[in-house]
């Protein structure tokens, strides 16, 4: 079996030795560039204190630009709380990797920590750069305020939850052109040096005619519910087993995979087929997503993507990609390509990989820094989150599901109101059990 591609964000940053010693230095930024002024330094913003928006976070600090965190906005306080100690720590090299401490880099009063559904639109007005890590189904909303207010994004994958989340993404992607607003997405593998280079020399496997993707590991965290929560918090708090938070693993996490077989091929399905279900994952609080999906993925050449992710403790651990050419085979974990008789075409060299989650920042906060219009990601994050809703509503209904009619379905999983005591669009029975789809019986169209 190729060796697989496992490593985890905080795994890759524990591991990676080009984070030390990079915040030792901060040059000053060119008067010449977009932040002339008295005052050259880069605001960024934190929406979602959470653990990946704590490393989002401390990434963009990391870049060797002039960059200060002002604000910080959760619904939670204690989010908040954490988020900061963390960051303000005396010594980070423990568990980051790198060297030195970020407390120059951050100045967060208190009239500058925001709480609550709202907090978001108090904390990006003062942002050059707003960091979007909050659950999934928030992205859309925040996104679209942020580049209406003409700022620069860092914002994590996916980037919606349903088709009306994923159009309003696309709308506010084409503002973000216009006002030439960088704005990448978190779907690390496109700055990773291995992946450019496979891509660069792609053309030694022939024409794509099939792919395989996989993310098949135990699974993550449950938070249980607390005494006294009502069902907004408790959902809140558990948000990656509620689809109008999270969209399921499919979505949250096996996007990565989906996305980089989009990547490669430079299109995106036209159809979906495929199973899903839960084996394992059938407690109260695992709200109403699957442990396993299996897609079909139609591509208009005639291509198909075969996608499996699982969340099953105690089963083969697997997250991967490979792409099957008329010539050869791109083996994306072990970074080399090979012809059909197993002769190696290229092989990466280990040496120069880089920590892909760290170059997302240095290269976003590079370009802001000169002034430059870069990057465009929305588009393209947008559309490979709609690959993997349009994955998630075949396995949950067992129909095939075509890319026009799903992503024009105006279908969307928001509640009616985002408040403490308002109820979410899903509920439990009266014994506690949420409703989960069954395929054959769900149905969407």
């Amino acid at each position: 079996m190729e060796k697989t591609n496992q490593s985890s964000r905080r795994d890759f940053v524990k591991n990676s030795s080009m984070l030390a010693g990079s915040i030792m230095t901060t040059p000053l930024i060119s008067k010449m560039n977009f932040f002339s002024g008295a005052d050259d330094t880069i605001k960024i913003v934190l929406i979602g204190c959470g653990g990946r928006g704590t490393g989002a976070t401390m990434q963009a600090l990391l870049t060797k630009q002039n960059v200060k965190l002002v604000a910080v906005a959760d619904a939670f306080r204690d989010r908040l709380d954490d988020c900061l100690k963390t960051l303000s720590a005396e010594d980070i090299s423990d568990w980051s990797g790198a060297k030195g401490n970020l407390k120059s880099r951050i100045d967060v009063p208190e009239e500058r920590k925001f709480t609550g559904f709202d907090a978001y639109k108090k904390a990006i007005p003062l942002a050059d750069v707003v960091i979007l890590a909050t659950p999934p189904g928030f992205r859309p909303i925040y996104f679209e305020e942020a580049i209406a207010q003409g700022k620069h994004v860092f914002m994590e994958k996916p980037v919606a939850v349903d088709p009306a989340g994923v159009k309003r993404v696309l709308d506010a992607a084409v503002m973000a052109k216009n006002k030439k607003l960088n704005v990448v997405v978190g779907l690390q593998r496109h700055y990773q040096n291995s992946y450019r280079a496979l891509l660069e020399k792609k053309d030694l496997i022939g024409d794509i005619v099939s792919a395989q993707a996989w993310w098949n590991n135990d699974g993550v965290w449950v938070r249980k519910r607390q005494y006294n929560q009502t069902e907004m918090e408790y959902q809140m708090r558990n948000w990656y087993y509620f689809n109008w938070l999270c969209g399921d693993h499919i979505n949250e996490q096996h996007i990565h995979n989906i996305d980089v077989i989009n990547w490669f091929k430079g299109m995106y399905p036209v159809k979906a087929q495929g199973m899903g279900g839960r084996e394992v994952r059938k407690g109260k609080d695992n709200g109403e997503i699957f442990d396993h999906h299996f897609v079909e993925f139609h591509y208009a050449d005639g291509s198909v993507l075969n996608s499996q992710c699982r969340h099953i403790p105690g089963t083969m651990s697997k997250v991967d990609e490979l792409l099957v050419g008329t010539k050869g085979k791109i083996f994306c974990g072990a970074a080399h390509i090979k012809d059909h008789n197993g002769k190696v075409l290229f092989q990466f060299d280990k040496e120069k990989e880089n920590n892909p989650y760290q170059t997302e920042h240095d290269e976003l906060f590079a370009a802001v820094a000169k002034g430059e219009f870069k990057f465009a990601d929305a588009e393209r994050g947008a559309k490979s989150t709609m690959t993997s809703v349009m994955g998630r509503m075949a396995t949950y209904s067992g129909q095939v599901m075509e890319w026009e009619k799903v992503i024009n379905s105006g279908i969307s999983l928001a509640p009616a109101k985002y408040d403490w005591n308002a109820l979410p669009p899903v509920l439990p029975d009266d014994e506690g059990w949420y409703p989960v789809a069954k395929p054959g019986v769900t149905k969407y169209f």
